[in-house]
């Protein structure tokens, strides 16, 4: 299942958040504290302290663009 690590105050996790409820896709929601400074985990997963985070297997991606051209190459195709 995909994970993405999300402020809900952030614009561009909504981007995120909106192509994923787009796509249809199920996803583990994992929201973060405010501080960047307080965000271990994400730091852990992806080696910086910045979201949008989408980990999805093997794959991790930490920028909005990355994540959205890669969720709609992978699973966009035959949604049309």
């Amino acid at each position: 299942m995909l994970k993405f690590y999300n402020l809900q105050s952030c614009g561009y996790c909504r981007m995120v958040r909106d192509k994923l409820d787009e796509l249809g896709l199920e996803y583990e929601r994992i929201e973060v504290p405010p501080y960047p400074r307080d965000r271990k985990e994400v730091f852990d997963v992806s080696g910086q302290f910045y979201v949008p985070v989408l980990v999805d297997g093997e794959v991790v991606l930490d920028d909005e663009e990355k994540i959205l051209d890669y969720l709609e190459n992978t699973y966009a195709q035959g949604k049309e």
